[in-house]
């Protein structure tokens, strides 16, 4: 009983700071590409993309989650 809840804890830690991370991240990507953006209006796929790959992180804390939860 006491492996499964920390399990539990050990699955909601890896995605929660996983998208605390990403959250914190993608704020600041955010500024400063609406900030770039605003100065060349070209560069939106750049800022697109740029705002998109910390969504990885949420990913792969997702995926620690499901591996602790389903194998351990």
């Amino acid at each position: 009983m006491m492996e499964t809840g920390l399990m539990a804890i050990g699955a909601g830690l890896a995605i929660g700071l996983a998208a605390l991370g990403t959250g914190l991240a993608q704020s600041r990507i955010g500024a400063a590409g609406a900030g770039a953006l605003a100065e060349k209006p070209d560069l939106l796929g750049a800022i697109i993309l740029l705002i998109a790959i910390p969504e990885t992180v949420v990913i792969l804390g997702f995926a620690t989650a499901a591996m602790i939860l389903l194998l351990g």
